[in-house]
């Protein structure tokens, strides 16, 4: 039977996740409760108690209720939480994975969730869910639900909610147990087309569409990610996941964001997954001649004065400096020469995107040189090889070429190992 896994503090939500259990098992699933929970006792019994928990993360429960520190505590027991149901799957016990709470618990939780595989249902009731959630989903695919009103006894308000998140759950586990291998795409990597990795923004869009066409007539499926550094995060836990045969990575703006403080920045592991992995890579520059920040009002003061334009009302960008883009050159070279499988680069000479094309307002070719001599210079001596072309990236041809490279990097390398 369908097994959904309940995660929580069943001190402070014993009675919520009580009333949870209830539903869920009238709904036709199999129920087991984990309790994540420190300091006071649980309202219900739990399958996984806190105890194996806190042992699940190297610490006993006596010491982590004496610590001064509550942060620790719930530290611990978060990592004791993601271990307990990542073990629960491995073992066929787990369907899906059901959680409440507020602030603390929902990062308990969804530490636990993000543990989990691509495909693995994942809800989280929380009344941080109408807020910024992404400390929380991460690069997952966990579905936040709003409470409305704090988690802090089941009410006329939080009942139906409850009530609905307990039937999707049960509905996903079902679905999840009698349709696993064509909801877990790493299943699916035993046979099939190969899977490979895409970055895009609007501004290389024609670029990648040329790649993309051209990998699929040589048979592999493209999964492009946009590079809002949400995206840049999951190309890179998937990356690092082994999904991919291969990395097509033409767009790198998220490092620029990075480095200047731009608002879409996947942090500072972006372009490494697929090198730790040993996956073949085909990588280009991208949109590293501008930076991404919000509404034009909201421009930080160290950014003003510098060459602005409005890409949308959202979006407002700035052209990189001589003295970011060398260091933008100096960064993409130290992550590639890291990199434990075969990589190359691609370097459009004419233009990075749509706005540094020949006619375009970013269009400076003494800026993108020191992008690229800083880039020569890193990977010089390096088994990289840099590749130069006479135009700018999104040139249909520039595309074609990168993909026929990426495609040269996997055959040579033996067989693909992502499928789809």
């Amino acid at each position: 039977m369908a097994t959904v896994v309940l995660v929580g503090t069943l001190d402070t939500k014993g009675v919520e996740y009580g009333w949870l259990r209830e539903r869920l098992l009238a709904a036709g699933v199999e129920v087991l409760v984990v309790d994540a929970g420190v300091v006071g006792e649980p309202r219900i019994d739990a399958d996984v108690p806190r105890s194996a928990v806190a042992r699940a993360a190297g610490a006993e429960l006596a010491g982590l209720r004496a610590a001064a520190d509550r942060g620790t505590a719930v530290t611990a027991m978060a990592r004791g939480a993601a271990a307990s149901v990542l073990r629960l799957y491995e073992e066929g016990r787990l369907h899906a994975v059901l959680a409440v709470g507020g602030s603390g618990g929902t990062s308990i939780a969804t530490r636990a969730m993000r543990e989990l595989p691509l495909g693995v249902p994942k809800l989280m009731v929380s009344s941080m869910a109408a807020g910024d959630v992404s400390p929380y989903v991460g690069a997952s695919d966990i579905t936040m639900m709003y409470s409305i009103v704090d988690i802090a006894g089941v009410n006329s308000v939080l009942a139906p909610v409850l009530a609905n998140a307990a039937h999707a759950a049960a509905g996903m586990a079902k679905g999840f147990e009698t349709h696993r291998k064509a909801l877990l795409p790493a299943e699916l990597a035993a046979g099939g087309r190969p899977l490979i990795a895409a970055s895009m923004a609007g501004v290389t869009t024609a670029c990648v569409d040329a790649a993309r066409e051209r990998l699929t007539g040589l048979g592999y499926e493209v999964l492009v990610f946009h590079v809002s550094g949400a995206g840049g995060r999951t190309l890179e836990s998937l990356a690092g996941q082994g999904l991919f045969a291969g990395v097509l990575d033409l767009t790198l703006s998220e490092l620029a964001d990075e480095l200047v403080g731009g608002i879409l920045t996947a942090g500072p592991d972006r372009l490494s997954a697929a090198g730790r992995r040993g996956t073949p890579q085909v990588v280009s520059l991208g949109a590293l001649d501008m930076v991404k920040f919000g509404p034009l009002d909201t421009l930080p003061h160290h950014v003003r004065g510098r060459d602005v334009q409005v890409h949308n009302p959202s979006i407002t960008v700035v052209r990189t400096t001589a003295e970011e883009c060398a260091e933008l050159g100096r960064r993409v070279a130290a992550k590639l020469r890291a990199a434990t499988g075969p990589a190359e680069v691609c370097v459009p000479l004419r233009g990075l995107s749509t706005l540094g094309a020949p006619g375009g307002p970013y269009h400076d070719p003494a800026l993108d040189e020191a992008l690229f001599a800083a880039l020569r210079d890193g990977l010089s001596g390096s088994a990289v090889e840099v590749v130069e072309y006479d135009t700018d990236i999104n040139s249909p041809a520039f595309g074609r070429a990168a993909a026929d490279r990426l495609h040269r990097l996997i055959t040579v390398g033996g067989a693909p190992a992502g499928r789809a």
